[in-house]
């Protein structure tokens, strides 16, 4: 049984096997659950903060004498800083707890909205605006901790809804601001931004009191520094990073995005934009639950693959739609490659943990200990979701300055559209190769590095 002692502080668990099925039953899944919604608060609130300016840039009109380059600037800081920062807030994990580090980090997301109250005015210079958006990326970082801990929480079969469920939550806090944004347009207009950050201070406050209150430390997580620095020397950590790239990176960098996409490319006013950029988001944060079920169902690598196909035709039709000028076709296909992304970010994240325990039971059957290896198995894979989380954002940085450049150039965001296609197909082609083509066919140097597990339900 759990047994909650005091060590820095009340609130930690001792005790914690999710795989034991009386243990799971008659214990774990209560607070395991508890844990959950209240990561799914705090987490929701950091990616609000974090894709504030996607927002933010909606409000700044010629007052402010931004180029739409300058713009795609602002909102891609925010996504470099917190791509960034999803490392050390991995690590945070084992040093301070889960519950601890979440109060912490919830807590920080005050600096960020209580500087951007201040500064938010025609008359701030770009740099400034730049310096208070970078901080804003605390929010991106939010995501790794959660996902890291809540990991630890779930067993193996429940992971995939799990988390799902915790970056979903999550990830609904980008529709959630642009929708608070939506409202503020249309009520007080669209010189009145601060009223969003307003919104927003409370809420902050509220999401750190509840994981004090509420949230409980794993104490057989603490202290564990030596799983990212193994992980770091397994094959899989860069295939998965890299196609979380493709999921993720794509989810976020497209929420910052779309709405200048639409002003730059159809001329939509902030009121017209900001009534239809959160549809994306919100039903791409939607899909990421139904991505980690059905990915627990079929198989994490499955899914992945056909998502990815699906985003590839996507693509093709907002090329197609950019050059016949058609905003509704434009428009549907950007929340179906918005549905898709987050599709794929549910099943990416299935397969991390599910890569971790094929290779324990492949251990377990050679005569390994079996705790021993399903402990190394959560801690393996808690390094690489903090991993895979931080770099897939990049790859919204490098969708908004494809973007930045693409509109520069073009007029247009054409050429970005056919750099994302080309990387599309390139991720459905080693997300085949990698973990759907047979391991028997597989050549001797890709087993020799530890990927050959196709048949092993990832």
């Amino acid at each position: 049984m759990t047994a909650a002692v005091t060590h820095r502080g009340a609130r930690w668990i001792e005790h914690w096997e999710p795989e034991d099925e009386q243990f799971w039953e008659s214990t774990g899944k209560k607070i395991a659950n508890r844990n959950l919604w209240f990561s799914i608060l705090a987490e929701h609130i950091g990616f609000s903060v974090w894709t504030l300016w996607s927002v933010i840039v909606l409000f700044m009109g010629k007052d402010y004498g931004f180029s739409a380059a300058d713009k795609f600037l602002l909102v891609s800081t925010p996504t470099l800083v917190g791509g960034l920062m999803r490392l050390p807030y991995t690590w945070a994990v084992a040093r301070f707890g889960g519950r601890n580090w979440t109060i912490i980090s919830a807590g920080l997301l005050l600096i960020p909205t209580v500087l951007a109250a201040i500064v938010l005015h025609p008359g701030t210079s770009l740099g400034t605006f730049l310096i208070v958006a970078a901080l804003g990326g605390v929010g991106g970082g939010n995501f790794a901790s959660s996902m890291t801990n809540i990991n630890t929480f779930f067993p193996e079969k429940r992971k995939g809804w799990a988390l799902g469920l915790n970056a979903g939550g999550g990830n609904l806090g980008v529709a959630a601001i642009q929708l608070v944004g939506l409202l503020v347009i249309g009520t007080a207009g669209a010189t009145a931004p601060r009223i969003v950050l307003y919104v927003y201070i409370p809420l902050i406050v509220v999401a750190a009191v509840c994981a004090a209150l509420f949230m409980d430390n794993i104490a057989n997580v603490r202290g564990d520094k030596g799983a990212m620095r193994e992980v770091v020397k397994d094959a899989h950590t860069w295939v998965m990073s890299f196609l979380y790239i493709g999921t993720f990176g794509s989810f976020i960098g497209y929420s910052f995005a779309f709405g200048l996409v639409l002003q730059n490319q159809f001329g939509r006013t902030p009121l017209q934009a900001a009534a239809v950029t959160f549809l994306g988001p919100l039903l791409g944060s939607l899909s990421r639950p139904v991505g980690g079920w059905l990915a627990d169902r079929i198989g994490g690598g499955k899914i992945t693959f056909y998502t990815f196909v699906g985003m590839a035709l996507a693509t093709v039709v907002l090329i197609l739609a950019s050059s016949a000028k058609s905003l509704a076709l434009f428009t549907v296909a950007f929340i179906v490659l918005f549905v898709l992304t987050g599709v794929g970010n549910g099943s990416t994240y299935k397969m991390i943990p599910a890569i971790f325990r094929a290779k324990a039971r492949l251990a377990i059957e050679a005569g390994a200990d079996k705790a021993a290896e399903l402990r190394r198995s959560r801690r393996l894979s808690g390094a690489l979701i903090g991993l895979a989380g931080a770099i897939g954002a990049l790859g919204g940085l490098f969708i908004n300055l494809a973007f930045r450049q693409s509109f520069a150039d073009a007029k247009s965001g054409v050429p970005a559209f056919i750099g994302f296609l080309v990387f599309y197909g390139i991720c459905f082609a080693v997300t085949w190769a990698v973990y759907l083509r047979k391991s028997a066919t597989q050549p001797e140097s890709v087993k020799s590095n530890g990927l050959a597990l196709a048949g092993a339900e990832v």
